[in-house]
């Protein structure tokens, strides 16, 4: 008698390999629809086309699942950013420049840019996810640019303001605009806008945030 095994054997594999994604693809899909408070991890399970059980085998609760997403999503665009980051010795406007354009670009991709909307949406009700977008995303990324702010003023490029504060002016911003689109429904007349935005934010904060001409140690030639 023939024997399948060998031949359905790496097929399964590489189908079993795929179904976590699949399961977060489903869940994605539906807290967008529902919201994450209104989905049963039965309805991801079938709109996934597998059992309850085989859900839980890979994600035990809804918080896993978008503790998943945001590691698929938002982790590597951290990832990213610290990656730019790394030991720049240079002028840190140019960092800042290329980490938030890339943020805006990865925003662009509505299975992205869906995975905040989320979590803005349902932090009130589910204090729990605040702490883990934190732990995998902000914890990471702050002290790396709080850094890149205290080289930039120790090497004149920058005003000598406070970089634990000055965090607060350069991400801020971005997670308000988020916000107010989210949460209160104010969006910009051209929509949300977020390459637009990222550019209109970089202008009004390095006109405040650059030292004057006269003040700066360095010199581009």
């Amino acid at each position: 008698m023939h024997d399948p095994g060998p031949e359905r054997g790496p097929k399964f594999r590489r189908r079993a390999e795929a179904r976590p994604d699949e399961v977060l693809d489903a869940a994605l899909e539906l807290f967008i629809e529902k919201g994450f408070a209104a989905t049963r991890v039965e309805d991801i399970a079938r709109r996934a086309g597998l059992s309850k059980g085989a859900v839980y085998l890979y994600f035990p609760s809804k918080e896993a699942l978008i503790e998943g997403l945001v590691r698929r999503g938002l982790s590597p665009i951290a990832d990213s950013a610290l990656a730019v980051i790394g030991n720049y010795e240079g002028d840190p406007r140019v960092v800042i420049t290329g980490v938030l354009k890339m943020l805006a670009m990865r925003l662009h991709d509505p299975k992205t840019i869906a995975i905040p909307r989320i979590i803005f949406r349902e932090v009130v009700t589910f204090p729990g996810l605040a702490e883990m977008y934190r732990r995998e995303v902000l914890d990471r990324v702050i002290p790396a640019i709080e850094r890149l702010l205290q080289h930039g003023i120790d090497n004149g490029y920058l005003r000598p303001v406070d970089p634990h504060l000055t965090i607060r002016s350069i991400i801020g911003p971005v997670m308000l605009h988020l916000v107010l689109a989210e949460v209160f429904s104010i969006t910009p007349p051209e929509g949300l806008g977020i390459e637009r935005f990222v550019d209109n934010h970089l202008s009004i904060l390095f006109d405040g945030l650059s030292a004057p001409a006269s003040a700066r140690r360095w010199s581009a030639s």
